[in-house]
């Protein structure tokens, strides 16, 4: 199988099986039937489950097609994140992590100082992580694109750098998802991705997963996971797989709208800051381009409005957008970012999330909030059916 499309509605299905389901259902088991010796690829329900290993070989070719990559899946993204962090640091090591990261990041650097490990933190744009590598360092973590302000880092060239020192590498590829970016390929020791995200991309699953092509790595990662418990559900697993069949459908639409949005907002007065990395003046479209795959540069655009009141004023006028966090789902959504704390952005900044809406619909829906939000304009349109 070469191609994306193929690739992802055949990924992890078991060999075709007379009067069997294609993709069997969800096995619910605490613990299964273990005569004898406790070995086996099934023995109780913390340590693996039929449905997750169906999932896992899945992801695996999916984010290193034609290799032996090992996926460990999680119960969140978090989940993931902590497995490697945890399990690859000790007191007395260092590592480090983007600035500019996912919010929670800040609350691991705080336990991780906690059992002696120093954290060290730079941006993701311009490559500034190299500035902080040493030979203490231990593990470099990367989000590239990182979410929410949509910098890009040069996966390969810190691969390289902190190789050469002796660290792991990890890339969170929530953002990019397999079909926009393989870290692996790129030089990473880990990829790691919320799955809750694009990956199942309908907001209705927790998930997070690891893949690496050593087997040592995947094996303590997987101890980490037994360890602390952070299993997914079956159901959750199921359903993971189920959503894998359209994700090239998914993230080729999204990708396509979330570039004609960042081009229709370009010339608003009112907007500064606007990021998407398939822009070809957007400070990271060099980068990206160079290591993104097949022009899916993910389905975020960010930008700020002047205001925390224009931009609750912006969301409130939304018809085809729902106000919520996340992203990567086939229904729009935005947020006021800094609503939560954590990132550092401005009180107008936006994350807007393109989902699988006509891209002519939404692009209207969002200018059309845009003129609501600056008084241009009354907020007649008829509100979506369900939205």
């Amino acid at each position: 199988m070469t191609g994306d499309g193929t690739r992802t509605v055949r990924a992890g299905l078991p060999e075709a099986e007379a009067y069997a389901p294609t993709l069997p259902g969800p096995v619910f088991a605490a613990h299964y039937h273990l005569p004898g010796d406790a070995v086996g690829p099934y023995t109780y329900g913390r340590d693996g489950n039929p449905t997750w290993s169906l999932l896992e070989r899945a992801i695996s070719e999916l984010e290193s097609p034609g290799t032996d990559a090992e996926t460990v899946v999680f119960s969140s993204g978090m989940g993931a994140i902590s497995a490697v962090l945890l399990s690859q640091l000790r007191q007395g090591d260092a590592a480090v992590l983007p600035s500019d990261g996912y919010q929670l990041l800040p609350a691991l650097v705080g336990r991780l100082a906690g059992y002696g490990v120093t954290v060290r933190t730079a941006p993701t744009g311009e490559d500034a992580q190299l500035t902080a590598l040493d030979d203490r360092t231990k593990l470099l973590w990367l989000e590239t694109p990182s979410n929410p302000g949509l910098d890009v880092c040069d996966i390969r060239r810190l691969a390289e750098a902190a190789h050469a020192r002796g660290a792991l590498v990890a890339v969170d590829n929530t953002l990019a998802t397999p079909l926009g970016q393989r870290p692996l390929e790129l030089g990473a020791d880990f990829a790691v991705a919320s799955g809750t995200k694009a990956l199942t991309g309908h907001g209705d699953v927790l998930l997070g997963y690891v893949t690496c092509r050593d087997p040592r790595l995947a094996a303590e990662v997987r101890a980490w996971r037994k360890t602390v418990g952070a299993i997914p559900g079956p159901m959750e697993a199921w359903l993971a797989h189920r959503s894998l069949a359209t994700l090239q459908l998914r993230v080729d639409r999204q990708a396509a709208t979330a570039l004609a949005l960042a081009e229709a907002l370009r010339d608003r007065p009112e907007i500064t800051g606007l990021r998407h990395p398939g822009l070809p003046t957007d400070p990271a479209h060099q980068v990206a381009a160079g290591q993104m795959r097949g022009g899916r540069f993910g389905c975020v655009v960010s930008f700020t409005l002047p205001d925390k009141e224009r931009a609750d004023r912006f969301l409130a006028a939304l018809r085809l957008v729902d106000d919520a966090t996340s992203f990567g789902g086939v229904r729009s959504t935005a947020e006021r970012r800094g609503r939560w704390g954590g990132d550092a952005v401005a009180e107008g900044f936006i994350r807007f999330s393109v989902g699988a809406e006509d891209p002519d619909d939404l692009i209207a829906d969002v200018l059309r909030a845009l003129d609501v939000a600056s008084g241009a304009a009354s907020d007649t349109a008829p509100a979506a059916a369900g939205g």
